[in-house]
């Protein structure tokens, strides 16, 4: 009979052993509760950005834990950082709290954007790209289409996102991430002084600074997005005209 040829030996990889299994589940750990805990921060940040979470309004640790599937240990992580953040307020023995800024910190963080966003934009008008100048245009006509169907958490984050792409364009990221985090604290000062200001009047705005991007005009820029910022920060209520209880309560007249 003929004989059958042999399979071809296959070199066969050792089992890992215990040890070697233990450890790396223990690697695996911390990179999954980091994970877990970015992903909390990410989802509280985003809320508060899209007016879904009011100032003041408590973060119950437990719901939180059950929402996400998570330990509590994992949602305390994630509010001690927001708190770093300054996004959130904890309280001894009462938990923690979506921040209220106060009108001194709105007045300076909107202080820094202006000195921050002003270098920004004089840098990019040197090296922004025709294809970068396409890519505003498109984000110009999405913040218009969320304006005209009222959209009111998705034209909040555009109107956001306009300011993070400029600063993405810069290519500098230390940049970008402390851009991250004063927008996200404006639009906590928003949600608590917020007026009548009208996001169409935002849009246009925006409109006009590319208009100057793409002239390459960075005397133009500086002085639109000032103006920007400066609107911004005057259609908020930072200027109480009742100071007291007594002229709060007197009647009219």
């Amino acid at each position: 009979m003929p004989r059958t040829a042999a399979a071809p030996l296959q070199a066969l990889k050792p089992a890992p052993s215990r040890r070697h299994r233990a450890g790396a589940a223990a690697r695996a750990a911390p990179e999954a509760d980091t994970s877990a805990t970015q992903r909390i921060v990410d989802a509280i940040t985003t809320a508060i950005v899209e007016r879904r979470l009011m100032p003041g309004t408590k973060l119950a640790e437990q719901k939180i834990a059950d929402l996400f599937k998570v330990s509590r240990t994992l949602v305390r992580q994630a509010l001690n950082q927001l708190s770093r953040d300054r996004l959130v307020t904890l309280e001894p023995a009462r938990g923690a709290f979506v921040a209220r800024p106060g009108v001194q910190e709105a007045r300076q963080v909107f202080e820094v954007r202006q000195m921050l966003e002003a270098a920004m934009v004089r840098k990019l008008c040197a090296v922004i790209t025709d294809a970068q100048i396409a890519e505003l245009r498109a984000h110009l006509r999405a913040e218009r289409e969320a304006v005209l169907r009222t959209d009111v958490p998705g034209r909040t984050r555009l109107l956001a996102d306009f300011h993070m792409i400029l600063a993405r364009m810069v290519g500098n990221e230390v940049l970008a991430q402390l851009l991250t985090d004063l927008l996200s604290r404006s639009s906590l000062i928003s949600l608590m002084y917020q007026s009548s200001h009208s996001a169409e009047h935002s849009q246009a705005e925006h409109v006009a600074l590319v208009d100057a991007l793409e002239r390459r005009d960075a005397r133009a820029a500086v002085k639109l997005l000032d103006a920007h910022l400066r609107n911004v920060e005057r259609n908020l209520r930072l200027n109480p005209r009742v100071h007291d209880l007594d002229a709060a309560l007197r009647p009219a007249g």
